[in-house]
């Protein structure tokens, strides 16, 4: 019921924003490539009848890595005219794929506790990306859903050219003090107001850092809602959730102009 929701709620704002616009024609494929010797298996979806080079969402999963939910929300972008871009950070490619809690939280254990790697295999998704013909690398946003959030972060830090850096229920933790003094782009950060596990105690440490280094953001913070709300527990959270894909189709759009 939950899956059906989110759904709904997020064919509603794909159509309100896609509206008098030519039908798309929706393609998706899995992108191999490598770090390493790690295979990795990026999933891509764009709109075939868009000719030329255009925006990109390098979106960074969360700690279920790449499933079908994944695979929706990156199509959910590629619906606004942007070639979308799911970065695999576990090893997708060679079969990594967390059936459970205890299996989620070991492989973001394994990227949390060696932040390098963390931000080199968002490195090797993003120059794959790059490669890409239809896009434009002077306009690429990172959407990261809980661990991608982190993930968003600490790709961030490392001067990454992105135009944005969105974080939907991200899963902050323990970040490098001076992290964001070569942040580029602006930040939308997009959080629940009772989010036990990442409150907004948390938050404010990232928010802080922003402010420090004098990097752009903006936040919203949504009441009633905890954490992992882009798939919904209750009323609340299916508000949060329509209201993130609103903010974000919306921020996105001012700054591509699509």
């Amino acid at each position: 019921m939950t899956m059906i929701r989110l759904l709904a709620a997020t064919a509603a704002t794909v159509f309100a924003f896609a509206a008098g616009s030519a039908r798309a024609e929706m393609k998706n494929e899995w992108v191999e490539y490598s770090h390493g010797n790690t295979k990795l298996k990026a999933y891509m979806a764009y709109d075939d009848k868009i000719t030329g080079r255009r925006p990109a969402v390098f979106v960074v999963h969360a700690r279920e890595g790449m499933t079908p939910k994944t695979q929706q929300l990156t199509e959910l972008w590629a619906k606004l005219g942007y070639v979308s871009f799911a970065t695999d950070i576990f090893g997708y490619g060679q079969g990594v794929l967390p059936k459970d809690v205890p299996e989620m939280t070991a492989q973001t254990t394994i990227y949390s506790n060696d932040r390098p790697l963390m931000r080199a295999r968002a490195q090797a998704g993003f120059d794959t990306l790059l490669k890409n013909p239809m896009v434009d690398a002077a306009k690429i946003a990172l959407v990261g859903y809980c661990f991608g959030g982190a993930v968003g972060v600490e790709f961030g830090s490392t001067g990454a050219p992105l135009v944005a850096n969105v974080s939907i229920h991200g899963s902050f933790r323990d970040h490098a003090p001076g992290w964001a003094a070569n942040t580029k782009g602006m930040f939308l950060i997009l959080h629940g107001a009772e989010d036990v596990g990442y409150p907004l105690t948390t938050v404010d440490k990232v928010i802080q850092e922003l402010r420090g280094a004098k990097v752009p953001f903006q936040l919203e913070v949504y009441s009633g809602t905890g954490h992992g709300f882009s798939t919904p527990k209750n009323k609340a959270e299916e508000r949060a959730n329509a209201q993130s894909i609103d903010s974000t189709a919306r921020t996105l759009k001012e700054l591509f102009g699509i």
